[in-house]
C-alpha cells in the first residue's frame, strides 16, 4: 500500500466510529504546526484560504486552478489526511462537477465536499434534483478513479437563508446519501436538538458538524450527539486574523504596542519547523 492510500484508508476509518475533530489550516505552515499537536486528520477552508491570498470567498475570488494548487501543497506539506473543501465543484452541471472532482481526487486529498450553493442571491441553492445529480455525477467520478476518496455532501440552507432551513437540510442530505454521499454535512445548527435530527435523518451514514465559534457544546457533548466529524472551517484563520488586527489598530490608533504583550515567541514558532 502507498503512503497516500495508506493515508486515504485511516480517513475512512475515522468516519466508522467515535467522533474526531477536523481542524482547517489555511497554508503550509499552519498546516504543518497542525500535524504537529496531534490532530489525525485536516481539511482547508476556501474562506480561509482567500483571506491568505488578499481574495474573497468563493469560485469568483479563487480560480480551480489556484484551489487544486493548494490542495496538492497542504497534502503534501502535511503528511495528514486531507480533505478538500471544494464549495460547489467549481461549475453548475453534474459533467464539470464530475470533471473538477476528478482533477481534485489527483492532488492527493482523502477526502472533498460538493456544496449545493450556486453563489447566486436570485437562486441560491441549486433545485434539488440537479444538486442530487451533481453528487450522483461527484460519485461515479470518484469510483471512476479508482481510489479510495471519501465524499462529502454539504446542505447550505442554514448559509443562505432558506426557508424554515432544517426541513429542507434534512430533504436534501437523505437525498444525497441516496445518491452516493459517503458523509453528510449541514454547516450552521448549533443546538443540540438540530444536530441530534440531522444524525438521525441519514444514520448511519458519518454526519460532520460545523464549531465557528465559541458554543455551549464541548467535543465529547456533540460525540454524545452521535456526531462523528467536527469541522472548524474559518474559525483558526479568523482566530490569527482577530489577533492581527487587534496589534495593528491598538498601534496604528493608539500608538501604543500593547497588542503585543504575551504573543508567541519566534524561537517557539521556528523550532516548530526546523524539523522540515
Amino acid at each position: 500500500m502507498t503512503e497516500l492510500a495508506a493515508r486515504r484508508e485511516a480517513f475512512r476509518r475515522l468516519h466508522e466510529s467515535g467522533c474526531f475533530v477536523l481542524p482547517n489550516p489555511w497554508d503550509v505552515g499552519s498546516a504543518h504546526v497542525l500535524s504537529q499537536l496531534g490532530f489525525k486528520a485536516l481539511a482547508t477552508t476556501s474562506s480561509g484560504f482567500a483571506l491568505s491570498r488578499g481574495l474573497p470567498d468563493g469560485p469568483r475570488g479563487v480560480s480551480r486552478e489556484q484551489a487544486l494548487a493548494h490542495f496538492r501543497e497542504l497534502a503534501e506539506a502535511s503528511g495528514l489526511p486531507l480533505n478538500a473543501d471544494f464549495q460547489n465543484g467549481y461549475a453548475d452541471d453534474p459533467g464539470g462537477v464530475a470533471e473538477s472532482v476528478r482533477l481534485c481526487v489527483e492532488t492527493g486529498v482523502a477526502g472533498l465536499s460538493i456544496e449545493d450553493a450556486t453563489g447566486d442571491p436570485g437562486r441560491p441553492l441549486y433545485e434539488l434534483s440537479l444538486a442530487v445529480e451533481r453528487i450522483r455525477a461527484a460519485r461515479e467520478a470518484i469510483d471512476g478513479s479508482g481510489h479510495d476518496v471519501l465524499l462529502t455532501a454539504r446542505a447550505e440552507c442554514h448559509l443562505v437563508g432558506w426557508p424554515q432551513p432544517l426541513a429542507e437540510s434534512v430533504r436534501r442530505l437523505r437525498a444525497y446519501a441516496a445518491a452516493g454521499a459517503d458523509v453528510l454535512y449541514a454547516p450552521g445548527p448549533r443546538d443540540a436538538d438540530a444536530i441530534r435530527e440531522i444524525v438521525a435523518a441519514v444514520a448511519p451514514r458519518p454526519v460532520n458538524v460545523l464549531v465557528a465559534a465559541a458554543t455551549g457544546l464541548s467535543v465529547s457533548e456533540l460525540s454524545g450527539l452521535g456526531v462523528r466529524r467536527i469541522s472548524l472551517g474559518s474559525a483558526l484563520a479568523r482566530a490569527a486574523w482577530t489577533g492581527f488586527l487587534h496589534a495593528a489598530r491598538t498601534l496604528s490608533e493608539d500608538g501604543s504596542f500593547a497588542g503585543l504583550d504575551g504573543i508567541v515567541t519566534l524561537a517557539e514558532l521556528d523550532a516548530r519547523f526546523r524539523s522540515r
